[in-house]
C-alpha cells in the first residue's frame, strides 16, 4: 500500500506564510491561519509542502488504507486558495451555495481570494466542519499540540 504523502512536516507555518510572494495571497493565508486557529482551537501545522492544517483525526478506509489528516485546512495556492474540508464540503452544501464565487471539488473548494467570499459563511462552514469531524472521529482538539515529536 502507498505511503500517506500528505503527513505533518514540522516545518514552519511562519517561514511558509512569510515566503508566499503575492502580498494578497499572504495576507488572506494570515486571515485563514487566524480563523482556523480561532474556530479550532488548535495550532497550524504544516502537511506536506503546502497545505496549513487544523488539529487532526484518524481514519481507516474498508480498503486498509489509514492514517492522520487535519480536519480542516488550506493551501495559498499560486492562483488559486484551497480550502480543505473533510469529510468533504459535499457534506454542507446548503452552507456552500451561500458562500460566494468559488470552484469545487471531492473535499476542496477553490477561491481566487478571500474578498470574492462571504467570511461569515465561510467561518460557519469551518465551524460546521469542525463540529461534525469532532463528533465522527477522536480528533485531537482545542489546547493539544498535534505537532510532530
Amino acid at each position: 500500500m502507498a505511503e500517506n504523502k500528505t503527513v505533518p512536516t514540522g516545518q514552519s507555518v511562519d517561514a511558509f506564510i512569510e515566503a508566499i510572494d503575492h502580498a494578497a495571497r499572504r495576507a488572506d493565508a494570515m486571515i485563514l491561519r487566524e480563523m482556523m486557529e480561532r474556530i479550532s482551537g488548535c495550532p497550524a501545522q504544516m502537511w506536506g509542502p503546502s497545505i496549513i492544517g487544523f488539529d487532526q483525526y484518524y481514519y481507516k478506509y474498508d480498503s486498509g488504507r489509514e492514517g492522520d489528516l487535519f480536519i480542516v485546512g488550506f493551501n495559498p495556492r499560486q492562483t488559486k486558495i484551497s480550502l480543505h474540508f473533510m469529510p468533504g464540503h459535499g457534506t454542507y452544501e446548503e452552507i456552500v451555495r451561500r458562500l460566494g464565487k468559488h470552484k469545487s471539488a471531492v473535499s476542496c473548494l477553490y477561491v481566487n481570494k478571500l474578498a470574492d467570499v462571504d467570511m461569515a459563511v465561510l467561518e460557519e462552514l469551518v465551524a460546521t466542519c469542525v463540529t461534525t469531524m469532532r463528533e465522527r472521529y477522536d480528533c485531537i482538539g482545542p489546547g493539544e499540540s498535534s505537532s510532530p515529536a
